[in-house]
This record gives structure tokens, C-alpha cells and sequence, in this order.
């Protein structure tokens, strides 16, 4: 039978939605209709989605005009509840015939097992699209995420911004809804300034050529981008140059216009004589414009701003740039001139003056634990202790001067051009420019040794701080951006292959804050809460290492073969180091692959249950040993030959006391593949021993002795990874 469809359209008009989020909602509001969809069992084809500065919208193709019928089926009260003895039917038959809406004698009675029952079967018709669709629509707008909602009006409804006209079409209908006290309809809304007047959507099939054409819209996000781009790559051609257009300011100006016109406009020569960031960061960050350079990569005075409109006369658009970016240059030249009056070296006492943490203390608090952890690092990894202790002596000094203060995405590079303006060594100038990074996901790690070293303390006070405080993160909330110092700290000990403590740093840096903490509190009389050092820490070092998880299972470049279980294998045994966790992780997934793999992982299994279930009845008192008898051993315990009564027991000993060495050498140098290479040669001997040996036998000596034998076999494998945590 032939189910009939229509197309859906919905769209949202709103004041000026936020540039930097209008892609995560446009995404997000697709996703949840089509979620919505899924639920309601409409069937539907194409989900496309559309978004503007004023504007989201969604159109879904030919969505079923109904549900599909819904069978029924509804068990009732028992015959001998649902019956008197005169066979009339009691209350309960009744109420349940009227649950189903029919009458009592229409049910069916039915059998199971012993028990018989009233039954009803039915049929639910499936309710129609238009009815459904306003309430999925608001569904998904309630789920987007928006931080804070906003009311406007006199009004109830809330929004991320406020909602001036909606759009609902199933087919050439509008479907009849309310959605923010407004009902909808087929009346859009185009450019602001060229077609202000409302524009009527014929059907959802006509919409974007609806607005692109009359409207002077181009609806779909993508497309414009694409849009932006070559006309701001042309643009920048004819300047005699090349656009330099970052990802993040190509998706804000594209949020930003409905309807982009780039045009050129320039500023003084003078202004070149700025550091390229200053530049980049005043025309990019401040007033979204695009730096242009030349082919030798030399910026050129001039840039490429993105009109939202079609001017008649452009000329003083241009202009009309040009005078709002001369006075930020000219404030950043003269910031430029005066903080290079003042040695980086010379702003170190003011640190103290300004508070980083009420309970942590001043920058320069921060900055000397951050020279003591730099320290320690530099000495474990054989970089310059002299280098590291200048740079992170150094390292906070830029946010005191005036460039930092009115542009702080530029703390750390600044910090790198007045190092070097003061004759500082290049490689603590080019730390205090690294030691930010990465800033982001997908940012560039620090490329010098210093700029490691301290990269690393820098994110190691930040989180070890924090967490003393008990600040750590909690649902979506991170105010200190601990989550990106953790994901910024792990990628730098993985991918430069940094092979430090991290506990034994996680226990340095919580102690340092921590004797902060207590030095602060105290002159104001008042007692510093106890705290474990050592408690803290292994809550960071799981915190760190749970953002390592997400950096394997979730980063499609180094996902590689590991499952959440491997994970887990490795993380019980608690590696000192990302790098240490990494091997051990390669070498297991190695491992996997091997014949033997299968049995001895379910031998793991089977050992951890047999001890974990042995330890549990001993610590609930389990029946004492007769006279003579040694009570139930286990890991720790010791190993005693003569009382083998199995040759498969004394083989499984021989075999492990065989390997014991050359397994625990090859741990120790990390060589996870070698030990367990050499462990997959106890599978004949371990299947061996689980077809003839019982481990938990009457006798408890007999039952301590394979309990520890088995022990020492599970130590071998953990050396490496918890084997027992794998399925199989």
C-alpha cells in the first residue's frame, strides 16, 4: 500500500542568534527532530538543515502522512479474579474492559502455564504528522544547548534570543501550532535591510530558493561559507596578495552575514613594524577582519572585511573599516613602545600584587610553584635546569604588561617578543611562548625542550590547584579549563614521548599547592582543612588518565584497535606515565592477536574469580582449618612443592619459576611485548592445570598451596595488564 508523504519545514526567525554557537545549534536542532522522528516512527527521507544569523531552520522530505497502525495487546486480571462464582464479571473485569475501551464480553481469556486471564488485542491507529510535529519541533528546541535562556516581552517563552516569526509547513500547509506564544505560518522574514518585508514560503521544496532569491538569504551555512571564502580569497588577489583565513573566523563571519560582500580596505604602513601576532590578532579577534600577506608570507596594509550587504556606496563602508581598525593599531603601537620600557625581569615582584586564586594565592605564588615543578621535570628529562627555572621564573610576567591586558589571547607570545627585545636566551623566550600550548584541541604541542618542560608544569599546577581546592569539574561546568589542561598535559607526554612519573609529579605539584593553601589560611586564624597529598593526587592521576581514554577511544587518528575492556587491562595496573601506558597498550593489543591469547585471558578471569571469591569468604569468616592444616593462601603466600599432588601443578610451577626472571627483566626495561610473548607459553600448562588440579579442595593446605601458585601465575600477567578485565 502506498503511504502518502509531504515535505516538512520548520523555521525559526529570531534577532541575531551568537556567531560562535549558530553551528552547534543548527546541528543540534537537526539532530533532535530527526530524533524526534525516529521515535514517532514517521517515516521520513533527506533531513537537511539550515541556519543564518537570523534563522534556523529544518526541512525534512517526505515525511509519512501518519504513523503506522499500533497493535495492542494488553494482558488482564485473572479468570478467577475478573469472575464471580455466579460467572458475572467483577469490578476488576470492568475497569479493565474500560481501559481498553470495549466492553467486558468482548475481551479474550487466555492461558499460561496454569494461570488463566482476560486479554485484550487491539489496534491503535496512528495519529497524523501535523498533529505530532509541533510537539517534536519543541522538543528539540527545548533540547539545544543553550546555556542561558532569555525571555523577552511580557512573555513566558524563553529562547537563546529572542523569536520574532515561525514557519511550519507540511507539505503546502502550515501546521497549526504555537510555539513561543507565536503561531505559525508561511510568512518569512528576509535580509534586514534588503527585503525587510515579509516573504511567503510557497512550499519547503521552494525555501531556499525563496529566500536566496527574493530575500537576498542564502539559508544553508555551508554554502555561504563556501561562498566567503572565494570571494575573500578573490578579493585579497586583486590586493596583490593571499587571504589568511582561519577555520574559527571563516565559521564567525559566516555566522555573522546572511548576504557577504567582501571589500578591501587598508591601514598604514607604520603598523608593520608591529609583531605579526599584534596584527593578526587585532584585525582577526577584534574586528573579524582577514590579514592578507604576500607570497613571501610578509603581511601587506591591508585586509578584507565581509560586509552584510550590498552597499551603494562602498567606498565609505570601507571607510567606514578603515577608521574603526586605525585607533586599535595605534593603541597597540603605543602599548607595544611603552611595555618594552619595562624589563620582563623587573615585572617579577609585581606578580605578588595580583591575585590568581583567593585560596591559591598571587601570580608569583603560582609562578614559583611552577619554577619548582619545572625544575624537577627538567632534571627527570635531561633538558637545562638553568633554562627551565629562568623561564618559569619569567613566564607570568607578560600578563602585567598593557599589550596582554587589552589583547590577552596573546599572553605567552608577548611574553616571547619582550624576552627576546631584553636579550633573554632564545629558548627560555621561545618556553614563555610555548608554554600555553596546546590551547585547543588540535593545537600545535610545544616544539622546544624548556617549552615542554614547562608546558607541562604550567598544566600540572593549574589541575594539582584546583583540585586541592576541590574545584574539580562537575557535569558540563569547568570553569578553570581543567578538562583542556589534562587533554593538553597528556598529549604532551604521549606524543613528545615524555616517560615521567606522573604520579610522583601529581604528588609534587599537590603538595606545593597545598602548602599555599595552608600558608594563606592561616594568618587569618584560620585552620587549614586537613588534606590527604596522597588522596588528592590519585584522584588526578584517575582524572588525567580518564582524559587519556577519551584521547584513544574518541580521536579517530590513534583510536587504532583498542576497546574501552584493553583500556581498563592496562589502566589497573596504574603505569607511571602516559608513554609507560601507551607501550603496555600496543603490546597487549599485539598480544590479542596471538593463538593462545583466548585461554589465557579466560585463565586470567578464571584465577581473579577464584582468588577474589576466596579472599571475600575469608574475610567473612569462613570455616577455621583443622589441626595441622594451613589456612587458604593466596597472592603473597608462599609456594610449596611438596605438597603437589598433581604433576600438572608442579608443571605450572616449574613453568613459572622458568619465566620469572626473564618476564620481570623485560618489564622492567618495558619491553610489555617481549613479557608477554614469553607469557603465551604457559598456555599448555595452564590448561593443563585447570583440567586435572581442583583448586578449592576439602583440604586446606592442599587448597592455600594452588591458591598461591595461582597467584604468583596472575602476578606475571599483571606486571603488564589485568588480563581478567577483558571479555572472554
Amino acid at each position: 500500500m502506498t503511504v502518502e508523504k509531504h515535505d516538512f519545514l520548520v523555521e525559526i526567525g529570531t534577532e541575531e542568534l551568537p556567531p560562535k554557537a549558530l553551528g552547534a545549534l543548527e546541528r543540534a536542532f537537526a539532530a533532535g527532530l530527526l530524533n524526534g522522528l525516529a521515535k514517532a516512527a514517521l517515516a521520513h527521507g533527506e533531513v537537511r538543515s539550515f541556519a543564518s544569523p537570523r534563522r534556523l531552520a529544518v526541512r525534512v522530505r517526505r515525511v509519512a502522512v501518519r504513523q503506522p497502525d499500533q497493535r495492542i495487546e494488553r494482558r488482564g486480571p485473572p479468570l478467577n479474579v475478573a469472575f464471580d462464582a455466579a460467572g458475572q464479571p467483577t469490578r476488576a473485569a470492568q475497569a479493565f474492559a474500560a481501559g481498553c475501551g470495549v466492553a467486558w464480553d468482548a475481551l479474550e481469556r487466555r492461558e499460561q502455564g496454569k494461570v488463566s486471564f482476560l486479554h485484550y488485542t487491539g489496534v491503535k491507529p496512528g495519529a497524523a504528522a501535523v498533529q505530532l510535529l509541533p510537539a517534536l519541533v519543541q522538543d528539540a528546541l527545548d533540547a539545544l544547548p543553550i546555556p542561558r535562556r532569555m525571555r523577552w516581552g511580557a512573555g513566558a517563552a524563553e529562547f537563546v534570543r529572542p523569536v520574532h516569526w515561525i514557519v511550519m509547513l507540511y507539505g503546502k500547509e502550515v501546521v497549526p501550532a504555537r510555539l513561543f506564544d507565536i503561531p505559525a505560518g508561511n510568512l518569512t522574514r528576509g535580509h534586514r535591510f534588503h527585503a525587510p518585508k515579509p516573504l511567503t514560503i510557497p512550499s519547503p521544496g521552494a525555501y531556499e530558493r525563496s529566500l536566496g532569491g527574493r530575500g537576498h538569504v542564502i539559508a544553508d551555512f555551508q554554502t555561504r561559507r563556501t561562498l566567503v571564502r572565494e570571494r575573500v580569497r578573490a578579493v585579497a588577489a586583486g590586493l596583490g596578495g593571499q587571504a589568511l583565513i582561519s577555520e574559527a573566523l571563516l565559521d564567525e563571519v559566516t555566522a555573522l552575514v546572511e548576504w557577504p560582500v567582501p571589500l578591501a580596505g587598508r591601514f598604514e604602513p607604520r603598523f608593520l613594524a608591529l609583531p605579526r601576532e599584534v596584527l593578526i590578532s587585532t584585525l582577526e579577534d577584534h574586528q573579524r577582519y582577514f590579514p592578507v600577506q604576500s607570497a613571501d608570507g610578509a603581511l601587506l596594509p591591508c585586509f578584507v572585511a565581509v560586509a552584510n550587504l550590498e552597499s551603494r556606496e562602498p567606498a565609505r563602508v570601507i571607510e567606514g573599516n578603515e577608521r574603526v581598525v586605525r585607533p586599535r593599531l595605534a593603541d597597540a603601537a603605543f602599548f607595544w613602545d611603552q611595555d618594552r620600557k619595562t624589563a620582563l625581569a623587573a615585572r617579577i615582584e609585581g606578580l605578588d600584587a595580583v591575585t590568581f586564586q583567593a585560596r591559591l594565592g598571587s601570580l608569583g605564588d603560582r609562578s614559583r610553584r611552577i619554577r619548582a615543578l619545572a625544575i624537577d621535570i627538567a632534571g627527570a628529562s635531561g633538558q637545562s635546569v638553568a633554562q627551565a627555572e629562568r623561564a618559569a621564573s619569567l613566564c607570568k610576567c607578560d600578563l602585567l604588561t598593557a599589550m596582554v591586558g587589552e589583547f590577552p589571547e596573546l599572553q605567552g607570545i608577548m611574553g616571547a617578543h619582550y624576552a627576546l627585545a631584553d636579550g633573554e636566551d632564545p629558548q627560555v623566550a621561545a618556553a614563555l611562548r610555548e608554554h600555553y600550548l596546546p590551547r585547543g584541541a588540535g593545537d600545535a604541542l610545544p616544539v622546544t625542550g624548556t617549552g615542554t618542560v614547562l608546558a607541562i608544569a604550567d598544566k600540572l599546577d593549574t589541575l594539582a590547584g584546583i583540585f586541592a581546592i576541590g574545584g574539580k569539574p562537575s557535569g558540563t561546568k569547568d570553569p578553570f579549563g581543567l578538562r583542556r589542561a589534562a587533554i593538553g598535559l597528556t598529549r604532551i607526554l604521549l606524543e613528545r614521548r615524555v616517560a615521567l612519573d606522573l604520579a610522583g609529579l601529581l604528588r609534587h605539584a599537590v603538595g606545593l599547592a597545598q602548602a599555599d593553601i595552608e600558608r594563606i589560611a592561616l594568618p587569618a586564624g584560620k585552620a587549614a582543612p586537613a588534606v590527604s597529598i596522597d588522596a588528592v593526587a590519585d584522584e588526578l592521576y584517575d582524572y588525567v588518565m580518564e582524559r587519556l581514554r577519551a584521547y584513544y577511544l574518541e580521536n579517530e587518528a590513534v583510536k587504532g584497535p583498542f576497546t574501552t575492556e584493553m583500556f581498563d587491562a592496562v589502566l589497573a595496573t596504574r603505569p607511571a606515565s602516559p608513554v609507560d601506558f601507551d607501550e603496555r597498550l600496543k603490546a597487549l593489543s599485539a598480544f590479542l592477536t596471538l593463538p593462545e591469547a583466548s585461554s589465557l585471558t579466560a585463565a586470567n578471569k578464571r584465577v581473579a574469580n577464584i582468588l577474589r571469591k576466596s579472599a571475600e569468604q575469608s574475610a567473612h569468616g569462613a570455616a577455621a582449618p583443622r589441626s595441622g592444616e594451613r589456612a587458604a593462601g593466596g597472592t603473597g603466600s608462599a609456594v610449596d612443592p611438596a605438597l603437589f599432588e598433581e604433576p600438572a601443578e608442579r608443571r605450572l610451577f616449574e613453568c613459572i619459576a622458568a619465566l620469572r626472571g626473564s618476564v620481570s627483566a623485560a618489564t622492567a626495561r618495558r619491553d610489555y611485548a617481549g613479557a608477554l610473548t614469553e607469557l603465551a607459553s604457559l598456555r599448555p600448562a595452564v590448561d593443563a592445570f585447570f583440567d586435572a588440579v581442583m583448586v578449592m579442595d576439602e583440604d586446606l593446605r592442599l587448597r592455600g598451596n594452588r591458591l598461591a601458585l595461582l597467584a604468583r601465575m596472575r602476578e606475571l600477567f599483571t606486571g603488564v595488564a589485568d588480563l581478567s578485565r577483558l571479555p572472554g
